[in-house]
């Protein structure tokens, strides 16, 4: 064997157990769900449909705060007044406070009669500013319920402040992650539907 047949096939032996080695070193994690959760608004605007107005004049839909428990893409569950577990295999597609803005914007723009920015730069220069903390969006498992809880903040134009507190309740759903998705889901619009009537 020839001096370069040997090198080559020393450098591909180093090769392949250098991955041996990195393989040992690396995971990649569980094996991915079978399918993600997501929240999608029942009132949309049609295509072609815009809108237009000064950048100063118009609302913009904020991110909610969350706390921990719901800083992550699991549905959280309610076991007891002192305890919380994770809905086996239910996951959403992302954190519950960017699928709850988007569904705000969304219905905020179809159902009322503002501009609204809720991405980029735009939303930091409207001096209508509708925030506020997503309090709970998870399943109680000592009612068989889900619950979307939202204290939402209104800070207006001329600098006056309001809050209101938002709730939908859906009793009788199993703990499976579909049913609570779709349940998720049901109460997500409900509170939009409120929000948007509130804001205007």
């Amino acid at each position: 064997m020839s001096t370069n047949m040997t090198m080559h096939k020393n450098t591909f032996l180093a090769a392949i157990a250098s991955l041996g080695l990195l393989s040992g070193c690396i995971s990649l994690g569980s094996e991915p769900p079978e399918q993600l959760l997501t929240l999608t608004p029942s009132a949309t605007i049609p295509a072609g449909a815009a809108a237009e107005g000064e950048v100063s004049a118009a609302l913009a839909i904020q991110v909610p705060n969350v706390t921990q428990r719901l800083n992550v893409t699991r549905v959280p569950v309610t076991t007891s007044d002192s305890s919380l577990a994770y809905l086996e295999g239910a996951f959403w597609v992302e954190k519950p406070a960017q699928l709850f803005r988007n569904v705000l914007a969304e219905t905020i723009r179809a159902k009322g009669n503002r501009l609204v920015v809720s991405a980029g730069e735009l939303e930091y220069v409207a001096r209508t500013q509708l925030t506020g903390q997503l309090v709970d969006m998870g399943y109680d498992a000592t009612t068989g319920s889900v619950v979307v809880r939202f204290d939402a903040v209104l800070r207006a134009d001329d600098g006056t402040i309001r809050t209101r507190r938002f709730e939908e309740s859906i009793p009788g759903v199993l703990p499976e992650a579909v049913a609570v998705g779709a349940a998720l889901n049901e109460a997500s619009n409900t509170v939009a539907d409120e929000v948007a009537e509130w804001v205007g």
